[in-house]
């Protein structure tokens, strides 16, 4: 018997694990930083022949199992000659500490060789870092004309609104936390000088009722100040509505409005439909509201002369890497001084593990996508209601790989199909069995809950009871808490607000 002290690349394994869960725009950026500090690794030109890539790629295969031995140090290897595995094993956290950095850590400086730096353009083409809602209303602020101490006042006050535009914090909050020189007669004048001076109107309202309160007496105000616009408009029914009955607009008893007011429902109808000129977040008008882009790693499309379903990854966007010759060469040049050589050698290994990690990523993502094609041919056809039920575990045990590394394949992974862009992790949802004795997943039946929905009697909505029974009639069987649970989850109101009247 003998102890052994092996160490078998564990860094290679955190690589590709990480590299595996990243997606196509964040490997993007682990690319480029990649590129932006290790000098042995560069872009291959697109034009480059074939032949001359098989023959490169050789020879780095070679380059690695001369360059990339196993650490292994054994009690009968004491002597000098292994000296230098002594030293690589006690220096191997050092060595590795930068290059297994996270994304946020500090990256070492980019070469020097006359080149572009890749990073910089990329930070001097990115566009400008908008305002922040608070930074726009202090710069407004700055204009009205007051007092030092209401203008303090305001800046103060300034700090509270949120992203809608109000100002919901409890007054005796805003008391307790202002600085003790300032009076609460000062903070009144100030709410409201802001109210009247900020734009658009109704920032700074403390809620829904005067954010519409404060747009329609503006609105009727600036009509008066120009004399030669016409009649002012009637807004009296709105002012009302948003005045008194706003609670029964949001719980969509008209029936009540109409009794109280005297007047008939489709006159009600009218006069809530006028309100959504006005904007219940004014917050939000003077933010950039920047749609997120998503682009699949991979496209499903359908092929008609073979009738099947066929999966490809979407690598146009990620560069194709390889390894500079000229480096390699250095380390195996005697000439070189040692210090040279490791360096040199620790960037090689660095660059040919992210290659093997990308090329491993896209193999494992791709087979995958081809389990859920399999899987789910219903869904392809017909849509989203004949989703089944995929655990990951099924997927994990027929490619011969761990869960885990199904889960980090899928994780924020978008695919393209003929139904649309959904997320890859969609495809695993868990389900339940139907009364024909099929599987239909939780997806599916959101999709068919809501189907039922869009074609129930508008004047007279189902209730959750009566959805339950409506999808026990296609052979699902759920609980009325859980019909109510995904109703909220597709954002559909209860029958009660649903109602047309």
């Amino acid at each position: 018997m003998r102890i052994d002290q092996r160490m078998r690349l564990a860094p290679r394994m955190i690589q590709s694990m990480e590299i595996l869960q990243l997606p196509s725009a964040a490997l993007e950026q682990r690319i480029e930083q990649e590129l932006s500090t290790n000098p042995t690794l560069e872009l291959r030109d697109p034009g480059a022949d074939s032949q001359a890539i098989e023959a490169e790629q050789a020879q780095e295969k070679r380059d690695a199992r001369e360059g990339e031995r196993e650490l292994v140090v054994k009690d009968d290897q004491v002597d000098s000659s292994h000296a230098d595995d002594f030293e690589r094993l006690n220096n191997i956290s050092e060595e590795y500490a930068d290059t297994w950095a996270s994304n946020t850590s500090g990256a070492r400086p980019a070469r020097d060789s006359g080149e572009r730096d890749a990073k910089m353009d990329a930070m001097a083409n990115a566009a400008a870092r908008p305002q922040s809602l608070a930074d726009q209303l202090l710069s407004q602020w700055s204009l009205v004309e007051c007092s030092a101490t209401i203008r303090k006042a305001g800046e103060f006050l300034i700090g509270f609104i949120d992203d809608d535009g109000y100002l919901r914090t409890e007054r005796q909050t805003l008391l307790d936390q202002a600085p003790a020189e300032m009076e609460e007669e000062e903070l009144n004048e100030a709410i409201g000088l802001l109210q009247d001076s900020l734009e658009p109107v109704g920032i700074g309202a403390r809620d829904l009722r005067e954010c519409l309160l404060l747009q329609i007496d503006t609105r009727l105000n600036q009509h008066k100040a120009e004399s030669d616009s016409g009649p002012p408009p009637d807004l009296s029914l709105e002012r009302a509505l948003v005045a008194t009955y706003l609670k029964d607009i949001e719980a969509n008893r008209l029936p009540k409005i109409a009794k109280a007011t005297g007047l008939p429902i489709d006159r009600i109808k009218k006069g809530i439909h006028n309100l959504r000129q006005f904007h219940p977040h004014p917050g939000r008008l003077l933010l950039e509201d920047s749609p997120r882009t998503i682009a699949p790693d991979a496209m499903i499309e359908y092929e008609d002369t073979l009738d099947r379903y066929t999966a490809s990854l979407t690598n146009d966007r990620l560069p194709t890497l390889h390894i500079n010759n000229r480096y390699t060469k250095m380390v195996r040049n005697p000439a070189v001084d040692r210090k040279t050589k490791d360096f040199v050698s620790n960037n090689i290994r660095s660059a040919r593990w992210l290659i093997d990690a990308i090329q491993q990523r896209q193999s494992t993502l791709l087979r995958v996508i081809n389990v859920v094609i399999e899987a789910q041919r219903d869904f392809l056809d017909t849509g989203p209601q004949n989703l089944k039920p995929l655990p990951m575990t099924t997927v994990a045990d027929q490619l011969g790989i761990h869960v885990a590394t199904v889960s980090r394949a899928v994780s924020e992974k978008y695919v393209q199909t003929p139904r649309g862009i959904f997320p890859l992790r969609m495809f695993f949802s868990g389900g339940t069995e139907t009364e024909t004795g099929g599987a239909m997943s939780w997806t599916a039946i959101q999709a068919k809950l809501e189907e039922i929905i869009q074609d129930e009697d508008k004047s007279d909505p189902l209730s959750d009871d009566q959805l339950v029974e409506h999808l026990k009639r296609h052979g699902i069987e759920i609980a009325r808490r859980t019909v109510a649970k995904y109703r909220k989850q597709l954002h559909i109101p209860a029958a009660r607000q649903r109602k047309q009247f």
